[in-house]
């Protein structure tokens, strides 16, 4: 049997499908799987075992080179051979886990006896599907969502856990912390950025943390984000009175998920890194306001969400009028609260 799997964006979505990755692998052990994925998440899905063909879209830069004259013809031409590579395979069963338009066309286009996905899907993207699964519940949370998929396909009791192929990772991350851990210090991971400026946590309140951190329970705090969040987190950094470490733009995506699979401790916002220190098996602590836990929290027994649960909460909404509360009323005490109070599962 031949799969492919479509699931574009973003980093945190990606994590979360891989489960029925996995599920979908021993259901069907002899299948060979591709997987259409768009370049900022496929870092992570370089080298699984089980994805035989990796199909990256370069959806973002294509788009930049169109806009000009001079690059118009070859983002043609690389449209053109993502395409035709697409189509080189025919597939038993295409399933679109993405539900958008952009991953509507990429169904429609690829030769697959059966084209499978949810019902009621947004930008009417199931109307590329000839077999359609019943719309899903929108408070599900969505690792979830895509096992349904798995056993839709005939797999038992999937597991919600997956595999990392993180090995050679977790060997350079572990020499870049030799000298860094000393005396028994534990080591706790910040990822204080996100793409929503309502999932934004005041910086100072960071710094305060993480000060808090290395004094009371003698933790190495390292903070990280992509390149563009290095200034976000420098300034973190010298508000501190006790010395972190910014690793923020130093890092692959596999490399964080090393990172946080050697760490004691993961405190992040709402955003993709949330997921891939929650599958490397690091206890989680996030902090939600515009956004649902229940959705999209980090899945899995051991981790703490930090919500003030106000009434206008959750409203996904990236912007606010009223001084975004929910997260502007979260304390350092708050936090650090919940680093040893009762864990909460997905």
């Amino acid at each position: 049997m031949k799969i492919l799997i479509v699931k574009l964006s973003a980093i945190g979505d990606v994590v979360q499908a891989l489960p029925a990755l996995e599920a979908l692998k021993r259901t069907f052990p002899q299948s060979e799987i591709d997987w259409v994925v768009e370049e900022s998440a496929s870092g992570i899905l370089e080298g699984h075992p089980y994805i035989r063909r990796l199909l990256v879209s370069r959806r973002k830069t294509w788009s930049r080179m169109l806009c000009r004259l001079s690059t118009c013809m070859p983002a043609m031409q690389a449209v053109a051979g993502f395409f035709r590579e697409l189509r080189e395979q025919k597939y038993d069963i295409a399933i679109d886990l993405q539900g958008l338009l952009k991953s509507g066309v990429i169904i429609a286009a690829a030769r697959a006896v059966r084209k499978l996905g949810f019902d009621g899907t947004r930008e009417l993207a199931y109307l590329f599907l000839n077999e359609r699964m019943p719309a899903y519940d929108r408070e599900q949370h969505a690792l979830e969502r895509y096992l349904d998929v798995a056993r839709y396909l005939g797999a038992v009791d999937p597991s919600p856990s997956c595999t990392l192929p993180i090995a050679r990772e977790r060997t350079l991350v572990q020499t870049r912390l030799n000298g860094l851990m000393r005396n028994g210090r534990k080591l706790v991971v910040i990822n204080p950025v996100a793409r929503w400026k309502t999932k934004l946590w005041d910086e100072r309140k960071f710094a305060g943390l993480g000060d808090r951190l290395a004094v009371e329970r003698n933790a190495l705090v390292i903070f990280t984000g992509s390149p563009d969040d290095r200034t976000t987190t420098d300034r973190i950094v010298k508000m501190m009175a006790t010395p972190a470490v910014n690793w923020a733009g130093e890092t692959t995506l596999k490399e964080l998920a090393a990172l946080a699979s050697q760490a004691d401790l993961f405190i992040t916002t709402d955003t993709g890194p949330m997921h891939l220190a929650a599958a490397a098996g690091v206890k989680v602590v996030a902090l939600f306001g515009p956004t649902s836990p229940g959705r999209t929290g980090p899945y899995g027994t051991g981790h703490a969400v930090v919500n003030k649960g106000l009434a206008c909460s959750p409203c996904f909404r990236r912007t606010c009028d009223i001084g975004m509360r929910c997260m502007e009323e979260i304390t350092v005490e708050d936090v650090m609260e919940r680093l040893d109070g009762p864990a909460e599962g997905v």
